[in-house]
């Protein structure tokens, strides 16, 4: 799994033009989930997106995690996240995994977080979404699974 986190002040999500999602301070996160990603990439997942700390504490340092500072996930999926650009200038998407199998590691990548006390909200699986955000700081991370050793 991969994600792209971006500290944010707000962000949402449209589709059809219709809003179906929005946050205020907290994590925007585009996950792509590759083929071959288990339970295990899906439990360091959550374990690190819950467990970052992005936010300042009280002396401006990066020292809070979104529970601590009351944030809010979106997640939203995104198999481009998981494209291979070595190669040529057209990106290969072969690295992403089937539709049916990643939709189920995202809706349990977001039920995760949600037993970890976070509020998060979601994206419309496999739908052209438009994603607005108000970027903190800025401040952007990725994470992947298989570089978790």
């Amino acid at each position: 799994m991969r994600a792209v986190i971006q500290r944010v002040k707000e962000a949402s999500v449209r589709v059809s033009g219709k809003e179906v999602a929005r946050i205020g301070r907290g994590f925007l996160v585009l996950l792509g989930v590759e083929k071959g990603d288990t339970e295990k990439d899906l439990s360091w997942m959550a374990e690190k997106i819950a467990g970052l700390r992005l936010f300042e504490d009280a002396t401006g340092k990066m020292n809070l995690a979104l529970l601590e500072a009351g944030g809010e996930v979106l997640l939203v999926s995104n198999f481009t996240v998981c494209a291979d650009c070595r190669r040529g200038r057209r990106p290969s998407f072969d690295p992403a995994e089937a539709p049916e199998a990643a939709r189920g590691l995202c809706e349990a990548l977001a039920e995760a977080l949600r037993e970890k006390g976070l509020s998060v909200k979601t994206g419309v699986f496999g739908a052209y979404m438009e994603v607005a955000l108000v970027n903190d700081g800025p401040v952007t991370v990725i994470l992947d699974s298989r570089k978790r050793l």
